[in-house]
């Protein structure tokens, strides 16, 4: 009985015990050599870029989609700076890279147009995250201009070209959805009163109980507003609080609109929130300081790990990105199925200690 959750931060906290040892097992288990982890990200880089075309495709045909860039967004991002590292290693190898690279930016192209009209919050998390897997890769292949004036002038370029041509296109076409500026008012209609519901309620560990949508009838504790995917609470049976058949806009002034640090905080208390961030800040410090062993390994010629460093700073880049926008942006990039992504990315980071240690 004491392995069966009993809220939701129980069952978070088992689901990833258990994939950080499936990750364990993984890692050390299949061989991941630089060829397999380069298909892997190709793999992933198409699959995604055919997944988020037919999802747009579905939502301008038929206004129905499944937004797929939520959950999956960052195991994108994953395999695109993945394969950006990989194709950094066989080009300081000698090996012929453009046919590869053509593949690898038509796939980067791709999902950064079809992602970028499903999602704004997307169209950021792609753009961070190719930009912290630019610096990654830089600095660790030594490269003396890592960040230049130019560059991040273009990156920023880049995403204020992504937001004005939505804008445009949702003028064009008369569908909102696609509006930038739609999202920010409905963040403006929503973040004070929202801001104000939490600060006003949160306690150290959990929330008020008045404040809680099921009101006296709630647990103040763990409710629901951040939860893993309400069809893994049903599959293992699990008599948790859920917010089926509520609209979205009477969960949005916490689960939506708000930054993770406040949607966390307010379903889990303060102490659950220092949580959040010792996860976040700990994979972060743990997964570069590994990524730093594995430069040191290859610099000695040392090609054993070479599939592991560029898996490690794919996964960096996407951990890094989600987590910046989740906690500082839209609680939605964490929450629901996009937490098993970050929970999954994080414990992929994490595993490699086990490995590193296993094999030295």
């Amino acid at each position: 009985m004491l392995l069966i959750a009993q809220n939701h931060l129980q069952l978070i906290v088992e689901v990833g015990l258990m994939l950080f040892v499936t990750m364990v097992f993984c890692l050390n288990l299949i061989p991941l050599s630089l060829s397999v982890v380069t298909f892997l990200s190709l793999f992933i880089l198409g699959g995604f870029t055919l997944l988020f075309g037919a999802d747009i495709f579905l939502l301008i045909l038929s206004s129905s989609q499944a937004e797929f860039t939520h959950p999956f967004g960052p195991i994108a991002l994953l395999g695109a700076v993945t394969a950006l590292a990989s194709l950094k290693v066989m080009k300081e190898s000698g090996v012929d890279i453009r046919p590869l690279r053509r593949f690898v930016i038509l796939f980067i192209v791709g999902i950064t147009v079809f992602g970028g009209l499903m999602h704004r919050s997307f169209l950021l998390l792609w753009l961070l995250g190719l930009f912290l897997g630019y610096v990654i890769i830089s600095k660790s292949f030594r490269e003396k201009t890592i960040l230049t004036g130019r560059r991040v002038m273009m990156f920023l370029g880049l995403a204020l070209v992504g937001f004005v041509s939505l804008e445009v296109v949702a003028r064009i076409t008369g569908m909102t959805i696609f509006s930038p500026m739609l999202r920010m008012a409905r963040i403006e209609q929503y973040s004070l009163t929202s801001i104000k519901t939490v600060l006003n309620n949160i306690q150290l560990i959990g929330h008020s109980g008045n404040a809680s949508y099921w009101g006296a009838e709630g647990t103040a504790f763990a409710e629901g507003y951040v939860t893993l995917p309400m069809q893994l609470v049903l599959f293992f049976g699990l008599p948790f609080p859920m917010f089926f058949g509520v609209l979205v806009n009477q969960k949005d002034t916490i689960d939506y609109m708000l930054p993770g640090i406040f949607g966390y905080g307010f379903d889990f208390g303060i102490l659950g929130l220092a949580g959040l961030m010792v996860f976040v800040l700990g994979t972060m410090i743990i997964g570069f300081k590994i990524l730093t062993i594995y430069r040191e390994k290859r610099e000695k010629n040392n090609k054993k790990y070479l599939g592991k460093e560029v898996l490690l700073t794919g996964a960096l880049a996407a951990f890094c990105a989600q987590s910046l926008i989740g906690v500082f942006a839209f609680n939605r990039t964490i929450n629901g199925m996009a937490l098993l992504t970050f929970i999954f990315i994080g414990a992929l980071i994490l595993a490699n200690v086990v490995t590193l240690k296993s094999r030295s």
